[in-house]
């Protein structure tokens, strides 16, 4: 199976790519890859312009190519960063819905107590549109995500890996349907 990575954080050290990277290891797939969100920011006048940037075809194929998809989203002012939704921006505007019917896990790794409980519901109202195949749980959510991954970020706690291992387990098992 062929997995695609989404983080909402271009941070090269942003927990929720290392939560992403947790994620690939417990779906073990035959080939993943990690999106690449640095994207202009959607201007209809570029588009009119310029067409559809090469950046945008590239992520809307990767979407479209992959078996399934899982999205680690940060929460910034109670939503989804302005990179992921400019993503989805973006991708809106290509021909045809690489979303449709697309397995997608969503998971959140946040300094709140609440490990991006707003941003995950957020991300859910804006992927709603798309009509991808949204798993309905169980919820990853960490909470104060600076102290949960170690030195080689690697997630920590039980709960949180038992959590993840189900999610990609039925991520997993979502597409093989």
């Amino acid at each position: 199976m062929n997995l695609l990575g989404i983080s909402g954080s271009l941070r090269d050290e942003a927990t929720n790519r290392k939560l992403l990277a947790e994620a690939q290891r417990m779906f073990a797939p035959e080939s993943y890859v990690e999106a690449d969100l640095n994207l202009p920011l959607y201007d209809g006048d570029l588009e009119a312009a310029d067409g559809i940037p090469e950046a945008v075809t590239r992520l809307a194929s990767q979407i479209a190519d992959a078996d399934a998809v899982v999205i680690s989203t940060p929460e910034y002012n109670q939503s989804i960063s302005g990179v992921l939704k400019n993503a989805l921006d973006w991708v809106s505007r290509v021909d045809g819905n690489p979303w449709a019917n697309k397995p997608v896990a969503i998971m959140s790794a946040a300094a709140g107590r609440a490990g991006g409980a707003r941003a995950q519901y957020a991300l859910r109202l804006c992927m709603q549109p798309f009509r991808p195949r949204i798993l309905q749980g169980p919820e990853v959510m960490v909470a104060a995500s600076h102290k949960e991954f170690d030195d080689n970020g690697r997630l920590q706690g039980e709960m949180y890996n038992k959590l993840l291992q189900e999610l990609m387990d039925a991520l997993k098992a979502e597409a093989g349907r």
